[in-house]
């Protein structure tokens, strides 16, 4: 894995989840504050890994951006859809033209007018520079996979 400069690792920057198998294809990922999510097939109404994944992309920019455009005054409507093609190639299974839609509106008034400049730039600062999930999928960050008995180590419980 890659480091960025200026950079260190520690327990406090340690973020974690653990994942059991339930059965066949059928998983259960558990946060360190007690938080269960299940994770199945397809054909299950569960998420899938891939549908995880857009959540997350969608829910890291919404964080971001209802906190910025939030400070002035609270949206009328806050949707968001994430979408992406899954595709195999010579680079292997993957997904290609990740696309992020708002649909962000604000009352009338003031306020709401502040919130509407605001937006745009809370969007290409989520982009750009906030949103740790899409900022990771847009550097490529490598993931390591290392085989290991993990009843014999204790993570951080942070």
């Amino acid at each position: 894995m890659t480091q960025a400069a200026n950079s260190p690792t520690s327990d406090e920057t340690l973020r974690w989840v653990e994942l059991t198998r339930m059965g066949k294809e059928r998983y259960k990922a558990t946060n360190g504050r007690g938080g269960v999510l299940p994770i199945g097939p397809i054909e299950d109404p569960d998420f899938t890994p891939v549908e995880l994944l857009l959540a997350a992309l969608a829910g890291c920019a919404a964080a971001d951006i209802d906190l910025i455009t939030g400070k002035r005054v609270d949206p009328t409507t806050f949707e968001m859809r994430a979408t992406g093609h899954k595709v195999r190639d010579e680079a292997g299974s993957h997904l290609v033209e990740l696309t992020i839609q708002l649909d962000v509106r604000f009352p009338e008034g003031a306020d709401g007018d502040r919130a509407r400049e605001m937006l745009p730039r809370a969007i290409q600062q989520t982009r750009d520079r906030i949103c740790t999930v899409g900022r990771t999928v847009a550097l490529g960050e490598p993931v390591g996979y290392v085989e290991e008995d993990l009843s014999a180590r204790e993570i951080s419980r942070r």
